[in-house]
């Protein structure tokens, strides 16, 4: 969804990350290439070690997952020996790795869910994801201090001038938004949730506070309704993730005809992320 309306033109499936988890473990295609950044293609090599994996461009990284490091990870979850670990897909296969179970924005709540009450819960990378979670939940958790540079970067006043100018339009967010954003808005929930209750609502417009590159598909969903992106902190629509649009059809072209870049994953570590993957996926049917 946060790839260019062009790239998403031309793919045979979009979906968010538990979607697209999904389609890589079921696919039957012999190649898969993952436009997106860096820890998806990896999730698809781990689901599917089989397969060639590529990734048009292999810089396009994500902030969660850089600022997580296995070393500074390790010494932060030796702090809570007896807590269970749940990382947000947005992390690299080294950080699944030193996790009991996996999430996606799509189901955090019933991840975090999952876990007995009583037992200390340790989540990262994402903080505001974290907060909001422990809202839903009633549940304390210890969060790695890491955030989505998208997410981190919309102006709470140009929501506020938007929806002054724009009095029946809904505010519909991202959970990896900040608190603050939050409170402003009137539905929450990941991308394809935002992507559906867009398509359900009766509003005739939305103020959409996540990555821009959702409003194409909401835009061919529904010509008739109105959908405005929120500029970010510098008040110019910024907002787009300059990992995600990294990629490009160009380099979509020569991935396919030279078949690289590809995905390599040792396979001890691939083993080791793909037990909390698959516990997810397994808690998700």
């Amino acid at each position: 969804y946060y790839q260019e309306g062009e790239i998403q033109d031309v793919a045979d499936f979009i979906g968010d990350s538990l979607e697209l988890s999904r389609k890589a473990a079921a696919t039957t295609a012999d190649v898969i290439v993952f436009c997106g950044v860096h820890f998806m293609a990896e999730t698809a090599k781990i689901l599917s070690p089989d397969k060639t994996v590529l990734l048009p461009d292999l810089n396009a990284g994500c902030s969660l997952a850089d600022g997580c490091t296995p070393e500074q990870f390790g010494q932060f979850r030796a702090q809570y020996p007896n807590h269970v670990v749940i990382s947000y897909i947005n992390c690299s296969a080294a950080i699944k790795a030193q996790s009991d179970l996996i999430c996606t924005s799509s189901n955090a709540v019933a991840m975090v869910e999952s876990v007995p009450k009583g037992r200390g819960i340790v989540f990262a990378p994402d903080q505001n994801l974290g907060r909001w979670v422990e809202k839903q939940t009633d549940r304390e958790l210890v969060l790695w201090p890491g955030s989505c540079v998208v997410h981190e970067t919309f102006s709470e006043e140009a929501v506020l001038k938007l929806k002054a100018a724009h009095s029946e339009a809904e505010v519909i967010a991202h959970p990896e938004c900040q608190n603050h954003l939050l409170d402003l808005a009137d539905f929450i929930g990941s991308t394809s949730k935002l992507l559906a209750h867009s398509q359900t609502s009766s509003a005739p417009e939305f103020i959409v506070l996540t990555e821009p590159g959702i409003l194409h598909q909401m835009r061919k969903a529904m010509p008739e309704k109105v959908f405005h992106e929120v500029p970010g902190l510098d008040g110019c629509s910024c907002n787009a993730c300059p990992y995600m649009r990294l990629n490009s059809l160009e380099k979509l072209e020569n991935c396919l005809i030279n078949l690289s870049p590809s995905i390599k994953i040792e396979e001890d570590l691939r083993l080791k992320a793909l037990a909390p993957i698959k516990k997810m996926l397994e808690l998700s049917k």
